[in-house]
């Protein structure tokens, strides 16, 4: 791809921008949210057309006017939304517009064989009749990917490919990846995650606000020449965690049990504490979070919040008492995306703003005006729509919906899932400074760096159970990772 512009509604998103990319090497596409990767990106895909630049394919100028056009060149995309039928088999929207057929009709028996060889040599344990919707989310991934291959694409951008998969399927994936770099095929991969970035590629092109930066060889750069080339800065300490002296408790479970969701858990966390949950995907961590906040209640068990046991019906009964959950699906679940920044920020907390039953729209504006330049949420006016926003900052929205409730517990499922490392840093310096005045969070992660950088102490979850819990002092990567798999042996320590 040669100097590639493209505007939107008069607004330039990418200045000149270059690509190359080699068969047979998985080149990653780095940048901040709005850097113009995913734009760059539905060029190539046939989504967007250029406004000029030029796309060469083995030498030869191409157009691609359409997806149908990218397709019949050999590129296939993986997008992170997913876009599957969910009503329709794993080999229906696998071979979607390329079934197998006779006299006109889907020959089912051959497009069921070729779907079982096709998961079989891929590694991907599913029965191809499966409905799409009675998968997981890691499931429905993996099959987009089984779909890119069947396609024999010569090109295949994965956007976030790991963002819904467990650790196992992630070395799956790049077993793919290697195999596929074997067979000559060219692989663009962008991914927030610096560890699988060094694990899997072999070039690194930058882009900055629309802007080519500059290309690497995976052995000429580290990480933070990496970061400094992506933000135009040094982010200086990656996980700024501070010292906060560690209070009193303020919230206790005792117990928890709730069938095939968690079992037996008991914790304590304490004012100014940053309290880590780690565990694999399924070991029950977020059902865990969902009945503390009054989302799913527990047969058996107590809560105990400030001394006194609670028994929540509902989220609003535990938004009552100052707890607050950021939810992993910030999209799904944690916005309103049609609605405007200043509307998502208040629609919890409208009660605040209420007078003789009339919504006092000054004083909410002077609140979300404070919020948004609390927390740094880029925007240009309160009044537009939340799904503008880069995922960093649709993350402080969610954030800026529950600080004006003043809760003094919060939940933080997944904090920095799908953004950028500057709005990372961002993320990290506000759950500090929410602790240093004296309130707790609770944080679910994923990573395992991030939980080890920024939690006080991490209890790990393992098949439902707790299967153990470590102090600052004691973090080691080797050992919480078997600790993951400690329900293989079945030993239940907490």
């Amino acid at each position: 791809m040669r100097d590639i512009h493209k505007s939107f509604y008069g607004v330039e998103v990418l200045h000149g921008v270059n690509l190359v990319l080699q068969p047979g090497t998985v080149h990653a596409l780095m940048g901040e949210n709005g850097a113009g990767k995913s734009t760059l990106m539905k060029v190539i895909a046939g989504v967007h057309a250029a406004d000029s630049g030029k796309v060469f394919m083995d030498d030869r100028e191409v157009e691609i006017t359409s997806p149908a056009k990218a397709r019949e060149l050999g590129i296939a995309m993986i997008h992170q939304e997913l876009s599957s039928e969910l009503e329709m088999s794993v080999a229906e929207n696998i071979f979607l517009g390329r079934e197998p057929g006779r006299f006109g009709m889907v020959d089912y028996r051959q497009l069921y064989r070729q779907t079982d060889e096709l998961l079989k040599e891929l590694g991907i344990q599913l029965n191809p009749r499966t409905k799409m919707k009675r998968l997981r989310v890691a499931d429905q991934q993996m099959v987009e990917i089984a779909k890119a291959i069947s396609q024999k694409a010569r090109v295949v951008i994965m956007d976030e490919p790991t963002s819904s998969i467990t650790d196992k399927e992630v070395i799956s994936l790049f077993e793919m990846i290697r195999g596929l770099k074997k067979s000559g095929v060219g692989i663009i991969y962008i991914s927030h995650k610096m560890d699988e970035i060094f694990q899997i590629c072999d070039e690194m092109t930058v882009l900055r606000d629309g802007t080519y930066i500059n290309t690497f060889k995976a052995e000429e750069v580290d990480e933070n020449i990496l970061i400094r080339s992506m933000v135009g800065r040094d982010l200086g300490v990656q996980f700024p965690k501070v010292n906060v002296p560690i209070g009193e408790p303020v919230l206790e479970v005792e117990h928890l049990t709730l069938s095939n969701q968690y079992e037996d858990i008991s914790f304590k966390l304490h004012k100014g504490e940053i309290l880590g949950f780690v565990g694999l995907v399924g070991a029950g961590r977020t059902e865990l979070m969902h009945s503390i906040f009054g989302m799913t209640r527990p047969e058996s068990g107590r809560i105990i919040l400030d001394g006194k046991e609670v028994r929540f019906k509902s989220p609003k009964e535990a938004i009552g008492h100052g707890i607050a959950y950021v939810t992993e699906d910030r999209k799904g679940e944690g916005l309103v995306l049609p609605m405007s920044v200043e509307k998502n920020i208040t629609i919890a907390a409208l009660g605040n703003f209420a007078k003789k039953g009339f919504l006092q729209k000054k004083q909410e504006a002077e609140t979300v005006k404070a919020q948004i330049q609390a927390l740094g949420i880029k925007v240009a006016r309160p009044s537009v729509s939340v799904k503008s926003l880069s995922g960093g900052n649709q993350q402080k929205v969610v954030l800026a919906k529950w600080m004006i409730s003043n809760p003094h517990v919060l939940i933080f499922d997944e904090p920095t899932r799908g953004i950028d490392v500057g709005a990372k840093a961002e993320i990290y310096k506000i759950m500090c400074d929410y602790v240093k005045k004296g309130n707790a969070i609770i944080m679910v992660s994923s990573e395992m760096p991030e939980a080890m950088g920024m939690s006080d102490r991490i209890i790990i979850l393992s098949n439902h159970k707790c299967s153990g819990e470590l102090k600052r002092s004691e973090f080691d990567q080797e050992a919480i990772a078997q600790m993951q798999f400690k329900y293989m042996q079945n030993e239940h320590v907490c």
